[in-house]
């Protein structure tokens, strides 16, 4: 059956930024959809608003009343591989042999239709993905839209087009996590970064790299990658490239940069057309680096320059991306979903570039027992930028607790003194009752569920402020 030709679309795991967005897809062709998930939170509550049933206990009787008005061929079952295997309504849907499909397999098959455009990289994936989403359709382009975190100028993270008009383009986020990316053939690939990671799956670095290379080769003939000119020194890849750079010998690079507040400012150097006093909706080194990707697929597409510069100044960016919750004189807060030691390093340099002088306070939720082991020493070297270290109770995930593998470990490799292990309850007693410039969140886990009470704290502290400052007056 081709993959629109269901009539119950059943989600293993429906709150994940993947899977949500697939469920919106079948949700806007008429399709029942409904899921599970382990926890309720503002991803699913929306989903829930959009018609699509979610429940969050395992309960195969509640799952057996769901499936009951349809016969098992006209059942499509979505899990992602986040979901364990041991799972209650897995092992009753596998034991019934229903359709079972990965999220990825399901995307891929989704892409067939299209000219897939497919951004992959350890880093910097969902911001490229999410821009060049933007430059599309700010630009008036046919396309739908896969992308791995929440837009700041649509609120979603699905885009929809005309799948009857011709030249449609699907852009997607490529995600290397259970070589999920090996299921695409995109006609124009991105491929960011290649850091070692989810190491439970590969093992080492080596095969993280040959996953990458893989996703290479499988790039339509007539197509393009665009690859960051790191990547390229590192892996084996196939000759139809273009390279960018930040500040190196390649097609494509950024000259003259210099930040603003919270915008970028530079000039662009392209085999294609150069495109000077470019302006980005957001700040960072690494995000001038990403929009490099993004112009390049931009141009391959035919936009001009003016096209490209009005799009990119009106981007936003992606909640929990480097992500501004508070900016004032007084208080800054950031919340970014940073996860691994690079991640890490990235946004607290990019922080202390932007604001000099100023005393930065990290929160850090380590994501995986897995991952906090095998690149301990990278998080404690990157989390020593800060000047002052919180450190949470580390966020399973899928996994089980790995002995003598926890925060206290990681806070011992910390070189700052000033630094803490706090539970969520005794974070905000402390940021409640202490004075803070610089506030940055980071992590993968349900950290995202402290933003907003941090946010409410910090912004109370600020009124307090200004009000003691005016009675001095």
């Amino acid at each position: 059956m081709k993959i629109l030709d269901y009539k119950l679309y059943y989600f293993l795991g429906v709150g994940g930024i993947g899977m949500s967005a697939l469920a919106r897809y079948f949700n806007h062709y008429g399709k029942s959809v409904s899921g599970y998930d382990k926890t309720k939170t503002l991803l699913t509550s929306q989903l829930e608003e959009e018609n699509i049933a979610c429940h969050y206990e395992e309960n195969v009787e509640l799952l057996k009343s769901i499936l009951k008005n349809y016969n098992k061929e006209e059942i499509l079952i979505i899990f992602t591989p986040a979901v364990p295997l041991d799972h209650t309504e897995y092992l009753y849907l596998k034991e019934n042999n229903y359709t079972i499909l990965k999220r990825s397999q399901v995307l891929g098959e989704i892409t067939k239709q299209f000219k897939t455009i497919a951004i992959a990289g350890t880093h910097g994936k969902t911001t490229t993905t999410t821009m060049v989403s933007h430059l599309l359709k700010n630009s008036g382009i046919n396309c739908f839209a896969f992308m791995g975190g929440i837009s700041k100028n649509y609120d979603t993270n699905l885009l929809l087009g005309d799948p009857d008009k011709p030249d449609t383009y699907l852009v997607v986020e490529a995600d290397e996590y259970d070589r999920s990316f090996l299921t695409l053939h995109p006609f124009f690939a991105v491929i960011t970064s290649c850091d070692a990671d989810h190491l439970d799956i590969y093992g080492n670095h080596q095969f993280v790299k040959e996953g990458y290379e893989l996703f290479a080769k499988q790039i339509q003939k007539e197509g393009c990658l665009i690859v960051n000119k790191n990547v390229d020194n590192d892996l084996s890849l196939p000759p139809n490239k273009l390279i960018y750079s930040l500040n190196l010998n390649t097609d494509y690079v950024a000259e003259n940069v210099s930040f603003i507040e919270s915008e970028a400012h530079y000039d662009v150097v392209s085999p294609i057309e150069n495109i000077n006093g470019v302006c980005l909706g957001i700040t960072g080194a690494h995000n001038v680096e990403n929009s490099l990707a993004a112009i390049a697929i931009a141009q391959q597409l035919g936009l001009k320059g003016e096209q490209i510069k009005d799009a990119l100044r009106s981007f936003s960016g992606v909640k929990r991306r480097f992500d501004y919750r508070i900016k004032s004189e007084k208080i800054i807060y950031i919340d970014d979903y940073a996860h691994h030691p690079e991640e890490l390093k990235v946004t607290i340099s990019s922080v202390k570039k932007i604001y000099p002088g100023k005393r930065v306070t990290g929160i850090f939720q380590p994501h995986l027992f897995s991952r906090t082991r095998d690149f301990a020493d990278g998080f404690a070297e990157s989390l020593s930028l800060l000047d002052e270290v919180i450190l949470l109770e580390i966020y399973p995930a899928r996994e089980l607790p790995i002995a003598g593998v926890n925060s206290d470990m990681l806070l011992e490799k910390v070189t700052k003194i000033n630094k803490k292990l706090f539970s969520k309850k005794d974070l905000l007693s402390y940021i409640m009752f202490n004075k803070f410039e610089i506030v940055l969140t980071m992590g993968a886990g349900d950290i995202d569920r402290l933003v907003e009470p941090i946010e409410i704290l910090l912004k109370a502290k600020l009124i307090d402020q200004n009000k003691n400052e005016k009675n001095k007056l």
